[in-house]
């Protein structure tokens, strides 16, 4: 007989109820409900993200084939298509918000999201910030106009590199210029922060270096300033100048008074220099420059978001909605990362979201079935009637 439940009933289990229960009380996210449960609707938007379903139909449908086999998800039957586009419209987006930072402190809590990649002598916590942009549909997402005949939405995000996992993410309109969003930012004296050009604002800059927080950026094209002191760059190495300078610029020096530091770098691979920005004086040029190359890692994360879950096409078309279809998303990313340390295939992060698709109602162990994913799954066995042998009975009466 077979003894383990399904993958995906195994990946739920890890959302502990409790903590789910009580985010639902406290948002009074099933006011009104009438037997579709919050929990259904979870169940749902995350079978959407790891089946990649790209319709109501899809997700409904898809659960409804599986009946007898939902019950092990904590939910009674398949929703409707009607339940589940009223659910996403009308119970708060902020439910899932809030579930996904309370999963995310738990993982982080007990290790199980990995360490990073690229190893610094520094102590000091590593983040990077930037934006990705969602292209939709202005006929159908009329409140998210951005341009003629363009809307869109904007995912602001600050990675750990850590776990290169977000500790913020803020979901804006695609009008909202990404400057605008280091002030949401509350960062930690001695952190360190890596960003692109498009976030050139000296007088965040300033407010930084006054606050302990260490930023690693490019310098703008036709930025004024003088040069202090010339410093020595260390052979054979692709550092190509190391200056401390003074912002000289109208408006810039008023804003940033402080001292900064300008780094040429080389990069072989597009034959163009970089020069970078920073107000970290004691770090070497090279390790400045693997901060700012680090920062590609933000790159990756969007890159792995879109490509393996569900953010590019939308189920519903309100602004609740797409919400909580990213917010899921994000929960399923995690998921995803939790799985992903915890194998021993050496997969890659897109391998194992398309296995998981393929096998989210396989009744393996689920970490057997990471490690040995190709191996035959226990045959389900079917119920049998066993025979009561009635020879004999009502003989010497």
């Amino acid at each position: 007989m077979v003894g383990t439940a399904s993958l995906f009933s195994q990946l739920l289990a890890q959302i502990p109820r409790n903590d789910f229960a009580k985010l639902v009380a406290q948002h009074n996210a099933e006011r009104h409900a009438k037997g579709f449960t919050c929990w259904a609707q979870f169940t749902a938007m995350l079978f959407c993200q790891l089946a990649r379903a790209d319709s109501l139909r899809e997700i409904c449908n898809g659960l409804a084939c599986c009946l007898g086999k939902l019950v092990h998800l904590g939910v009674r039957s398949g929703p409707s298509k009607s339940n589940l586009s009223y659910a996403n419209i009308h119970r708060p987006a902020e439910l899932y918000e809030d579930l996904f930072w309370t999963l995310m402190r738990r993982f982080r809590a007990q290790g199980r999201l990995g360490t990073r990649q690229h190893k610094f002598r520094f102590k000091n916590k590593l983040l990077s910030f930037d934006s990705t942009t969602i292209s939709l549909c202005l006929s159908l997402f009329p409140w998210a106009s951005f341009r003629r005949a363009k809307g869109g939405v904007k995912a602001h995000v600050l990675l750990d590199h850590a776990d290169y996992m977000p500790s913020f993410v803020h979901i804006s309109k695609a009008r909202m210029h990404d400057a605008r969003a280091l002030a949401l930012l509350r960062l930690n004296a001695g952190s360190i922060i890596a960003l692109d050009r498009a976030y050139n604002d000296f007088a965040q800059f300033s407010r930084w270096r006054e606050g302990g927080v260490w930023f690693v950026t490019r310098m703008k094209e036709g930025t004024v300033y003088e040069v202090v002191q010339a410093r020595e760059t260390p052979q054979r190495r692709n550092i190509r100048s190391d200056e401390i300078i003074r912002l000289s610029g109208a408006g810039a020096q008023a804003k940033c008074p402080h001292l900064l530091r300008r780094i040429v770098v080389w990069d072989e691979e597009h034959q163009r220099e970089i020069v970078l920005l920073t107000n970290h004086m004691d770090f070497g040029a090279t390790t400045i420059a693997d901060i700012y190359k680090e920062r590609w890692q933000i790159e990756v994360f969007f890159k792995t978001l879109k490509q393996n879950l569900k953010i590019k096409t939308f189920v519903g078309a309100t602004e609740n909605a797409l919400r909580i279809q990213i917010w899921t998303a994000l929960i399923a990313l995690l998921l995803l990362k939790w799985l992903h340390h915890l194998s021993q295939a050496r997969w890659s992060l897109s391998n194992l979201a398309y296995l998981v698709r393929l096998n989210l109602f396989t009744y393996r162990d689920l970490r057997d079935w990471l490690n040995a994913p190709y191996n035959t799954p226990p045959i389900i066995p079917f119920p049998e009637q066993l025979e009561l042998p009635l020879t004999g009975l009502g003989q010497g009466t």
